[in-house]
């Protein structure tokens, strides 16, 4: 085979690369609206539901990834869990919903999560539902690819740009609690109840809930409704839940801070990320075109006559400039990336110390979110033991 039917070759697939650069991409345009259950459910039969921090999933990030900062990620896995929450409260199915630090809180459901893509354009979550007696629901994975419609000002005031994934999430949510037989439901709050109590008092609870070979856990007996234990046990929740929503007006806050900046970053991420993936079809265009005219200029240069040499020679020139812009706009798509990479910088959270007055003493709270439950927990069984000394 000739050295021109070789180029000819390679130039028509050049040629097909170039025209696969204009795919165009498929953004959600209907969002999913948001379920109300078909009736209203007993107050003793409402699940409390957490939803827990997300796994920023930094693992996943390559290292020449330059579009996603590792602040951005750690914020958002704040961020969204809040908006989740408060979405599944709208749906009006479930008791109290808060955000929560950790499994150390007991709650009836828990919905975990971890952040697979996030970006002003696409947002990809994988979640994960138990409860409180170790069994797991079910875990899916949902994608939203939203368009600029997504960031228009009078969409951007009204609702969050992927609100139609955390629909979906709460949708299912209620689909599955809605399978729940009443019975079921009963045993996972006196399941709650209990592991609760065995945290304050292992010694008169340890024996009402097993532990079976797969892990979740079985009542086997219930205590009397008029257990001073129990009662006294109770009191102590209570002040846990007080606690409780301190900490999720803390959350709240942190979103409502947060929100301005993070959709702004959004809105930008989204035309940084549209203009990356032009500047990438444009620079794969030029120089893959660029190339072909270099080659298209090599045929024509072997022409036998002289009008088609002086031809091919303007071919093998423009070619090289079509290269030469190509390698230009990568250099261009370099600072978007980087002004992606700034961009993100500015999203941090704090927590600022609580105090807890008591009768006896004043004792302040510091550290994260976590940190700070946790010290209240060593506090609260404190505060347990001195009562039940007092009896």
């Amino acid at each position: 085979m000739s050295f021109r039917v070789k180029a000819l070759g390679l130039l028509l697939v050049l040629l097909t690369l170039a025209g696969c650069a204009n795919t165009n991409r498929v953004t959600t345009t209907v969002i999913t609206p948001l379920e109300q259950p078909d009736a209203i459910a007993n107050e003793s039969l409402l699940l409390d539901l957490a939803v827990l921090p997300f796994d920023p999933g930094l693992e996943n990030i390559k290292a020449d990834d330059t579009t996603v900062s590792p602040t951005v990620r750690s914020a958002e896995a704040q961020y969204l869990p809040n908006q989740l929450a408060e979405t599944i409260q709208k749906t009006a199915a479930w008791g109290a919903v808060r955000q929560v630090p950790s499994r150390n809180t007991v709650v009836d459901v828990y919905v975990a999560g971890k952040i697979v893509e996030s970006t002003g354009e696409t947002l990809t979550l994988k979640i994960d539902v138990s409860d409180a007696s170790n069994r797991h629901w079910y875990s899916k994975t949902y994608t939203e690819t939203v368009g600029s419609y997504a960031y228009d000002q009078q969409n951007r005031t009204q609702q969050d740009p992927f609100q139609g994934l955390f629909n979906r999430i709460a949708n299912d949510l209620l689909e599955y609690r809605q399978q729940l037989p009443p019975q079921q439901i009963t045993n996972l709050r006196a399941v709650s109840n209990l592991r609760f109590a065995k945290d304050f008092s292992p010694e008169a609870f340890s024996n009402h809930i097993t532990e079976a070979p797969d892990g979740q856990l079985q009542i086997t007996r219930l205590p009397a409704a008029n257990d001073p234990i129990l009662q006294r046990i109770q009191r102590i929740r209570e002040r846990d839940y007080l606690f409780i929503d301190t900490m999720q007006e803390h959350y709240d806050t942190f979103s409502r801070q947060m929100d301005t900046p993070y959709q702004e970053w959004r809105a930008a991420s989204y035309d940084e990320m549209v203009a990356v993936q032009e500047l990438k079809r444009q620079s794969r265009t030029r120089t893959i075109g660029g190339i072909a005219a270099v080659i298209g200029g090599i045929i024509a240069s072997g022409s036998n006559s002289g009008s088609g040499r002086a031809a091919g020679a303007v071919a093998i020139g423009t070619g090289a400039m079509m290269v030469k812009s190509g390698l230009s706009k990568r250099g261009e798509l370099k600072i978007h990336e980087d002004a992606l990479t700034e961009m993100a910088q500015s999203l941090e959270a704090e927590v600022a110390p609580q105090v807890i007055q008591l009768e006896d003493r004043t004792i302040t709270l510091t550290g994260n979110v976590e940190a700070q439950y946790q010290q209240w927990k060593t506090l609260l069984r404190e505060i347990y033991q001195a009562e039940r000394g007092g009896i």
